[in-house]
């Protein structure tokens, strides 16, 4: 079975994604990039289902190479990531407050210091149907120098060099959107000028590194 460590993974990564509340049902996905080929979710399978065998295995540009043929329709937002990024690893998720924040703002306003984990304030992609190429044009382009997105009426996606690492910003997207929506729900919240955030961004993104297995 090709890649089969990053499978996995992917089964592994996938049961922390429901646990933890990013994604609901069979939605949202997750690939990682070995060489030209990505291992990424099938389709609509249940999470508590899944094992390595039915991860499946395609190129960069979506041929089909092992395991099923029914990858998932968010392949062209993935491939996009790839090619156009250092990313080794992608997890698109549909946790509450992101997908909330996405129908209300056009960038993640500048409410914690933890932003810069994700390159900067997070932007806001224009909606797009699921799985289209309009989506994946619109995501690369709203990922410009950040390591994540908010799809409009949608989701959040994010990226990384590990699989642990995509995930890790996933979990503080969604941590992040949950505090500016919890503040501006009891009032309007004090937010950090950009000089204070870049102040900080390179002792808040060396806080904790260390190597890690994808």
């Amino acid at each position: 079975m090709l890649m089969h460590k990053a499978r996995e993974r992917i089964v592994e990564y996938s049961l922390r994604m429901l646990k933890d509340g990013l994604t609901v049902g069979t939605s949202g996905n997750i690939s990682v990039r070995v060489g030209d080929n990505i291992a990424i979710t099938p389709s609509g399978v249940d999470y508590e289902a899944l094992v390595p065998e039915d991860i499946c295995v395609i190129t960069l540009d979506g041929k089909h190479v092992d395991g099923p043929d029914n990858p998932s329709t968010e392949v062209p937002m993935h491939a996009v990531v790839y090619q156009n990024t250092d990313a080794l690893a992608v997890v698109h998720t549909h946790p509450v407050y992101a997908t909330v924040l996405g129908t209300l703002v056009d960038e993640m306003p500048r409410i914690h210091y933890m932003l810069a984990l994700l390159g900067g304030p997070v932007r806001v992609a224009p909606y797009a149907p699921f799985g289209t190429e309009e989506l994946a044009r619109n995501c690369i382009v709203a990922m410009q120098d950040r390591y994540g997105v908010l799809l409009q009426n949608h989701g959040a996606t994010t990226y990384g060099d590990t699989l642990a690492k995509a995930y890790s910003r996933a979990t503080y997207l969604e941590w992040l959107c949950r505090i500016y929506c919890e503040a501006k729900a009891l009032g309007e919240p004090r937010l950090l000028s950009e000089a204070e955030l870049d102040a900080v961004a390179g002792a808040v993104t060396a806080y904790g590194q260390s190597p890690s297995k994808s």
